[in-house]
């Protein structure tokens, strides 16, 4: 009878252990179930990424607080980049048509003398050679608007597969003369490379294309900004 007892007691004890092992588990971060946004960010996009890639997956995204608004951010090979387009309202930024919901969206359109200095502390608009950092790592010009390219909010079935949680966005630009165009149809970002004493250059990604390409423009149009961080 006390063997019994002293077994059962043992059974007991090796019970409650395993399930307080197993509970203690679950808990990550602090110990109280919370993450920092540093611990969500991943050097490479396959530890990055939360679930596959089919459509709705979920991405460790990071987190940057900018004048009053929470940015997501992204890793992406060895580079940091916002995950959303910058809406910070300064001057000589506008939204597309003038309509605030654009902004809520798309986020701002800016000049190229205002995207070079509206980024957030300790992040800069990216050279052409930041960029095409991250085109090589995601595999070229070629499939990179498809890559990069959100699942929804592109005209005519032009949404990308958003393989690396980029989530770009058709956001249009704007003329010098006050005019819009091509929102739902192709998004254009800013680089800080200079053109000409009077131009510089973008990055262009279009709805009924899986590519993505350069072009030159007078630095007095309007278009996206993404920050990358230094």
């Amino acid at each position: 009878m006390k063997i019994h007892i002293f077994l059962l007691t043992v059974a007991i004890a090796t019970t409650v252990f395993i399930l307080s092992c197993g509970l203690t588990g679950e808990v990550g971060g602090d110990g109280n179930g919370s993450t920092s946004s540093s611990s969500m960010a991943s050097p490479n996009p396959s530890s990055s990424r939360v679930g596959g890639l089919s459509s709705g997956s979920a991405f460790a995204y990071g987190s940057l607080r900018y004048e009053g608004q929470i940015y997501k951010t992204i890793v992406i090979g060895n580079q940091t980049w916002m995950a959303e387009n910058l809406n910070y309202n300064a001057t000589n930024s506008r939204c597309y048509g003038d309509n605030p919901n654009n902004c809520t969206k798309y986020g701002r359109l800016y000049n190229w003398a205002t995207a070079k200095t509206s980024c957030p502390t300790g992040w800069h608009l990216p050279s052409q050679v930041e960029w095409n950092i991250m085109t090589a790592y995601i595999g070229g010009a070629s499939s990179e608007g498809k890559k990069l390219k959100a699942t929804s909010g592109w005209n005519i079935n032009g949404n990308g597969t958003d393989e690396y949680g980029f989530s770009a966005l058709p956001g249009g630009y704007g003329n010098s003369d006050g005019s819009f165009g091509s929102i739902g149809d192709n998004g254009s970002w800013w680089s800080a490379s200079e053109l000409t004493s009077s131009g510089a250059y973008g990055r262009n990604m279009y709805y009924y294309s899986e590519d993505a390409n350069w072009f030159g423009t007078i630095r007095s149009n309007l278009y996206s900004v993404r920050c990358i961080q230094e």
